[in-house]
């Protein structure tokens, strides 16, 4: 009578696991599925952004989400068939959001890196910006080479900060051996212009929108910068459709004209 129950006993303990496994494995299977028929049945993908990126994704006078990324964000669900939700998000958690089903895309200025190639799939580039240095215009700082022992800002998890710690000699040189890390880009500003940081590393589309806004004279770009780089839109390795989808949007967007007339209101030099 004992074997027969610890028989019984074990046999359960073993369906139990069995039962997990599948529900796991079930649960993986969902959470790799393309996503394309949900989206088309809810009518909308969502948009993960950091609102504080000008000159891509923004908030104006009145509050609301604007910027160039948001307008082409737009113009790309008209023409997939779909509506656009922006959902302001932490940036340093982008990638995580995306994976977790909290957003469908990554689209504010995500520069394309190998690293975050292993977690999300890109679309064709759509922007070039670089990784540029800003300290304040009376700085005696004018090179690289003149920050070491100096403390240098960048935005947390960014792309500046992907730069910065990639060239471990300047790194090392850094006050700290490390990069000051703020949430937004406009708190690391705020910070040099109140002298507590030495210089900046910054995408330039947002440095060039912000340095006019603030005024230009204020500040010095150095010739030195950190390369260039490409913006893309990151989307879950397992939505080849709506991957496949934007990228021909984007490309029809291109090809009759669309894509400058949105461009030149963001970054028309008048």
């Amino acid at each position: 009578m004992k074997k027969i129950k610890r028989f019984m006993a074990v046999a359960a303990a073993a369906l139990t696991m069995m039962t997990g496994l599948t529900a796991c494995t079930g649960s993986d299977d969902s959470a790799s599925a393309d996503t394309w028929a949900d989206l088309e049945a809810q009518g909308y993908f969502t948009m993960g952004l950091d609102d504080t990126f000008a000159p891509m994704g923004f908030r104006d006078a009145n509050g609301e989400l604007t910027g160039f990324d948001v307008e082409l964000a737009q113009e790309v669900a008209t023409r997939i068939g779909l509506e656009v939700k922006m959902q302001p998000i932490d940036w340093s958690m982008k990638e995580t959001e995306l994976n977790a089903g909290n957003i469908d895309v990554i689209w504010n200025g995500y520069t394309i890196t190998d690293a975050r190639k292993e977690k999300v799939n890109f679309t064709t580039p759509y922007l070039n910006n670089k990784q540029i240095i800003v300290t304040l215009s009376d700085s005696p700082v004018n090179t690289k080479a003149d920050l070491a022992g100096l403390s240098v800002a960048v935005q947390k998890e960014s792309s500046a900060y992907d730069a910065v710690t990639a060239d471990a000699e300047f790194t090392a040189a850094l006050n700290g051996s490390e990069p000051v890390q703020f949430d937004t880009n406009n708190e690391a500003f705020m910070d040099l212009e109140a002298g507590r940081t030495d210089a900046i590393v910054v995408d330039e589309v947002l440095a060039r929108y912000y340095m006019k806004l603030r005024g230009a004279e204020n500040y010095k770009v150095l010739e030195d910068n950190f390369g260039e780089e490409e913006y893309g839109i990151g989307v879950r390795k397992s939505d080849a459709v709506l991957l496949e989808k934007i990228n021909a949007a984007l490309e029809e967007m291109k090809t009759d004209g669309t894509y400058d007339e949105i461009k030149d209101r963001w970054f028309s030099e008048n």
